[in-house]
């Protein structure tokens, strides 16, 4: 069955991106997906930040940006599935074209500018599911908004209780003035302020984890300052990295230009560096995430030997179809198993 949807991620592949992957959604409305047991390797299950995850692989924001397929996902053997992002207010996103693929290298330039139709619909297919199985919420801000910091709380407070956990989002390169929040005065109050609102959301009830998702394109200093700063405001994790704006001289597509966030095979070397650099920062008080570039077994178990407790997948999907996510984890068991470990949990920094 893997065959035929690889075969049906060919013919997608035909049309421009951004119809593409709006006929994907669709179709997978409809129930056509792939549907593979995620617990089928049972090395790879993993209790991240107090999730019981069945398998380490997730799926990154950006696919399903309004929360319309999580089930979907997670029938495809998914681990975890991180829908968003979502900003309080629906907002267009930037013009048309914006989704590009570099075929020749594997990769894909975006400068969506958090399109999506905002928390209400969101929430509202949040409220309408079973809840079987791990679902996160991304959560950003609108471009226009007076106070963005704000957003975020707005966000945390919708969505509480219909998510599984939360990751903040400030490292899109296609907000304007939206990485600044990561640097250490502009973090510290947004993580104080979220802080104070999960706190106050806690008191009534259940407490769920938060991520924060942080840019590729950081300077040791900068990984040292979100790093302290994240631990000491109570942060659960850290997903490294978000889409990079750099430009590696190997680029061949015509699309190398493209203004917009690079994600696909160029930044697997680049992106797990950096999260080695975090890993060595942490020194376990924090746990994170690997994303960016991930196409593999060999690239999965790469991230987790650099740091990573868990994975995200994205814009190989685009490439190798749905059936990628069974051969992943199928290989990332196996070389667990041929250096000796019996849990994913085992291997973590292993190569760090």
């Amino acid at each position: 069955m893997s065959a035929i949807h690889d075969f049906a991620a060919r013919g997608l592949r035909t049309l421009d991106a951004e119809t593409a992957h709006r006929l994907t959604i669709s179709l997978l409305k409809t129930g056509l997906g792939p549907r593979l047991s995620s617990s089928r390797e049972t090395s790879l299950a993993i209790d991240l930040c107090g999730l019981n995850l069945p398998n380490c692989i997730g799926l990154a924001a950006g696919f399903d940006k309004n929360a319309e397929i999580p089930d979907a996902m997670l029938r495809a053997g998914l681990g975890f599935v991180e829908c968003g992002t979502v900003t309080p207010l629906p907002q267009d996103g930037n013009p048309r074209p914006r989704l590009f693929r570099l075929a020749e290298d594997r990769a894909v330039i975006n400068r969506m500018g958090f399109n999506n139709q905002g928390l209400e619909p969101f929430a509202h297919r949040l409220d309408a599911r079973a809840r079987r199985g791990v679902v996160g919420a991304n959560i950003g801000a609108n471009k226009e908004s007076a106070d963005r910091i704000g957003d975020y709380v707005l966000g945390l407070e919708r969505l509480w209780g219909r998510a599984d956990y939360f990751t903040v989002n400030v490292s899109s390169p296609n907000t304007p003035g939206l990485r600044a929040l990561q640097t250490r005065e502009a973090l510290q109050e947004l993580l104080a302020r979220l802080a104070q609102a999960r706190a106050s959301l806690t008191a009534r009830g259940h407490d769920y984890p938060v991520f924060l998702k942080v840019a590729p394109d950081l300077s040791d200093d900068e990984i040292e300052a979100i790093t302290e700063t994240s631990v000491a405001q109570g942060v659960d994790a850290l997903i490294v990295g978000n889409t990079t704006i750099a430009r590696p001289d190997s680029l061949r597509s015509a699309y190398k230009t493209e203004t917009g966030g690079l994600s696909g095979a160029p930044l697997m070397t680049p992106s797990t560096a950096v999260l080695r650099r975090f890993h060595q920062a942490a020194a376990g008080r924090i746990a994170l995430i690997g994303a960016g570039g991930i196409a593999s077994g060999a690239d999965a178990y790469a991230k987790i030997r650099a740091g990573a407790s868990a994975v995200q997948l994205y814009s190989a999907l685009a490439y190798e179809g749905a059936g990628l996510v069974g051969r992943i984890a199928r290989d990332l068991a196996a070389l667990l198993k041929a250096d000796g470990f019996t849990t994913v949990a085992q291997a973590v920094g292993a190569g760090s």
